[in-house]
């Protein structure tokens, strides 16, 4: 099993943690920490989450977190887990 994350993801990442940083650096640190536990555990808990609003594939899932939603793509043949992007909930 491996998990990448898509640059995509990355950018969108950043731009989220950017300003959260600068208002509590701490509080910060503490929800990515969270978010990497959640990716990583992404592959034993995949069946819990639900099909993603923004694709129509089953193996597109959401997961969501304290107002944002991860997108992943499960590739069941690889076994590979991509992070597709990261989107605040509206």
């Amino acid at each position: 099993m491996n998990i990448v994350s898509s640059s995509l993801y990355e950018e969108q990442l950043k731009a989220i943690l950017a300003p959260m940083a600068k208002a509590n650096f701490s509080e910060t640190k503490k929800f990515k920490m969270y978010l990497d536990t959640i990716i990583l555990n992404a592959p034993t808990k995949a069946k819990k989450y639900k099909k993603s609003i923004y694709f129509n594939n089953e193996n597109i899932k959401d997961i969501e977190h304290q107002g944002y939603t991860i997108i992943f793509y499960m590739d069941i043949k690889t076994g590979t887990y991509v992070i597709l992007g990261i989107t605040a909930d509206q």
